[in-house]
């Protein structure tokens, strides 16, 4: 891999895209829209290929689902690109302006951080999403996909490049797909100061604690997401069975999926049971001595007994991305936020409670990006906030945090006008 030479031809890329305006660089990405839907059957039949491969190989069925595209999820793709062609171009945005004591106007305006790169796992929707955040925010992107979903990622950056070549303004250099597997280049990728201006996992622990660990280039870092939710005993018992469903059933191969319910002692008795029926047996639970007994009396009378295990030390804190989950007891609303400290990710947080000092002590306590009240964490999507697509949702607490949009790839730059004046 001629790394040097890759991103020498992003940089002129990045320098051309921070010069263009809102109407260029939104008319390249309705052309991108285009070739992807006009190419949509070239991508289906490269991912059938991928997810093809990860059966043979014995991948579970949520991270399958999470490497398959169809007809609606390019639909929603093409939708998120739209979103961001909607929103506000940040570049050049003035952030605040002022004059200083000797007369200096000084403005601070939003700038791209020009080439980023992106190493990821398995989704091959992070590749539109990440290349039209990028694009918009005037960057070019270097993307690092995994083994998983290679075919699918490089039948949509041809697609892309398509797109932006089909486009008197497009930019169709901005993007580049490593397709080499070696895990040498990651090495160089993360060492590549004055090539690459920042550098995104997206992906398991596994992943982002090496690229954190090792990288020379600055990092913006993504978050492994150990979610909870917590029912309180003030909460309303049908909703807080609704919401663990979704946040754990819906997709539990996605970082916002929870991967523990927490349940205040005095209601145990009645929801654990409940919670075993809207189960259904879908989900293994991995129970504390407080909860088991419960819980396994309804999976017997229900036969599914092998629907309950013990938890052990190993399940407090981990992430399943399976139909797996902790359920714990605790005493009260402080009991689970120190618990919670203690085991979660930074990512996302539920309580459901009436209570609303309770619900206001629990978000302000909770350290975590996003803390939610009687609302399931699989809101926590670029898409679902409204950002049309995201690079990865931020757990860190410097430059950005939660789900990244357009204005996680900008910084500031000060632009003073004088008159002459000089420093005495």
């Amino acid at each position: 891999m001629d790394l040097e030479r890759i991103c020498g031809g992003l940089k002129s890329a990045a320098s051309i895209l921070a010069l263009q305006n809102a109407s260029q660089k939104n008319a390249a990405l309705k052309s991108v829209i285009d070739s992807i839907n006009k190419n949509r059957a070239t991508i289906l039949n490269a991912n059938k290929i991928d997810v093809d491969n990860a059966r043979k190989n014995g991948t579970s069925e949520p991270l399958i689902d999470r490497l398959s595209l169809n007809d609606a999820r390019l639909d929603s793709i093409c939708q998120g690109v739209q979103i961001v062609i909607d929103h506000e171009d940040p570049i050049g945005k003035v952030e605040g302006g002022w004059e200083s004591p000797k007369g200096l106007q000084i403005k601070r305006v939003r700038v791209p951080l020009g080439v980023v790169c992106i190493i990821y796992e398995s989704r091959p929707n992070v590749t539109v999403d990440a290349f039209c955040l990028a694009y918009k925010s005037g960057n070019a992107i270097l993307l690092r996909g995994s083994s998983a979903a290679l075919e699918s990622n490089k039948a949509i950056c041809a697609a892309i490049k398509e797109g932006l070549a089909a486009c008197k303004d497009g930019v169709p250099a901005a993007i580049e797909l490593l397709e080499s597997q070696d895990h040498s280049d990651v090495d160089k990728i993360l060492n590549a100061r004055g090539l690459i201006d920042v550098v995104l996992p997206r992906g398991g622990k596994k992943l982002i604690q090496s690229v954190v660990q090792n990288a020379r280039v600055p990092v913006i870092e993504t978050g492994s997401g150990v979610c909870h939710l917590y029912v309180d005993d003030e909460g309303d018992l049908d909703m807080a069975l609704n919401i663990a469903e979704n946040a754990k059933i819906q997709r539990p191969g996605v970082c916002n999926a929870i991967e523990a319910i927490l349940v205040n002692q005095n209601i145990m008795e009645k929801f654990l049971p409940a919670l075993e029926e809207r189960f259904a047996g879908r989900v293994t639970f991995h129970a504390d001595p407080e909860c088991i007994g419960a819980l396994k009396s309804s999976a017997q009378k229900n036969g599914r007994p092998d629907c309950v295990v013990a938890a052990t030390d190993q399940d407090y804190g981990n992430e399943f991305l399976d139909y797996e989950c902790v359920v714990k007891s605790v005493k009260d609303v402080d009991d689970a936020i120190e618990y919670i400290n203690a085991h979660n990710t930074k990512h996302s947080e539920s309580i459901v409670t009436n209570n609303r000092a309770r619900a206001r002590a629990f978000q302000s306590k909770v350290d975590a990006a996003c803390v939610y009240v009687n609302a399931s964490t699989r809101f926590t999507d670029g898409f679902e906030f409204g950002f049309g697509a995201e690079l990865g949702i931020s757990t860190q607490k410097l430059h950005i945090r939660g789900p990244m949009g357009l204005e996680a790839l900008t910084t500031v730059k000060y632009l003073i006008d004088g008159d002459g004046q000089i420093r005495g």
